[in-house]
């Protein structure tokens, strides 16, 4: 199984967003992560939990082997370390070699050369999606001479749409800026999807497993439809989720409850999906 191809004209909407959420559940995707250490255990239940089946493999021995089973695959550099790059390297190569889509999750990028280094030579082999916060973005398109430079980790997803549509172009991928609002660009289209709460970056490794669900849907619909349908299904679990706590402690299983029992309702309460028409950019 692997993504169709990318349409000329994205269709955005809360019932594609469904319709991706019930092909997902129908093929049960499996879904590749090469991620950190903090982020493995959350990142595989959201997977269990949205109807996909994870695997945390990121062994040089055999990652060519494990992508070739895999219907998409998922490269985190949150807890990076040299003994990972060539695994990294070689699932990416093998993932594009096989026609089978990958996220690139630039943890991080900005905050050290090596880091930025890795990061910006990842953006460069064939991603489908790239999803980051403001921040990341930001310095990961300055780095790859796509845009502006960002140094500031409170930045918000309005003020790195610019660096994303460059970074996109540049790139080839669709990028997927995550915020209070978050965007959805291909350098030419841009939608804009809302839901979430203030209470999901008070919890660890939340953002990492949104690009692991982002895979998911990369397994059953186009990069650019793929990242809308995932970022809508997804923020508004999570804004159904804060609406049952008191707190950030149990969010996190709040949320995969949120996420096994999704349906139109549920997407339509609390995500919206809008195409940007023009930015001023």
């Amino acid at each position: 199984m692997s993504a169709t191809p990318q349409s000329a004209t994205p269709q955005v909407s809360i019932a594609e967003a469904v319709s991706a959420l019930d092909a997902l559940r129908a093929a049960r995707p499996l879904v590749q992560n090469i991620t950190n250490y903090v982020a493995m255990t959350i990142s595989a239940n959201v997977l269990l939990a949205v109807g996909a089946s994870p695997a945390m493999v990121h062994s040089e021995a055999e990652v060519d082997e494990f992508v070739a089973i895999s219907n998409a695959l998922v490269i985190n550099i949150g807890t990076l370390s040299p003994d990972w790059l060539t695994g990294m390297r070689k699932a990416a190569a093998r993932a594009v070699a096989l026609g089978k889509p990958w996220v690139l999750d630039p943890v991080g990028c900005g905050a050290t050369k090596f880091r930025t280094d890795f990061a910006v030579e990842l953006s460069r082999a064939g991603p489908a999606i790239i999803r980051g916060n403001a921040s990341e973005i930001m310095s990961l398109a300055g780095a790859a001479g796509a845009g502006g430079k960002g140094v500031d980790s409170t930045a918000s997803s309005d003020a790195a749409l610019a660096a994303g549509k460059a970074l996109a172009k540049a790139s080839g991928a669709v990028v997927a800026i995550t915020g209070e609002t978050d965007y959805v660009t291909d350098g030419t289209h841009v939608v804009a999807i809302t839901g979430g709460s203030a209470l999901m970056p008070l919890s660890t490794a939340l953002g990492c497993a949104l690009s692991a669900t982002v895979a998911a849907f990369a397994a059953v619909r186009p990069p650019f439809e793929a990242a809308v349908a995932a970022l809508a299904v997804y923020g508004a679990a999570g804004a159904a989720a804060a609406a049952r706590v008191t707190g950030p402690g149990h969010l996190p299983a709040e949320l995969c409850d949120a996420l096994y029992g999704a349906d139109a309702a549920l997407v339509e309460r609390y995500a919206t999906i809008k195409t940007v028409e023009e930015v001023n950019v």
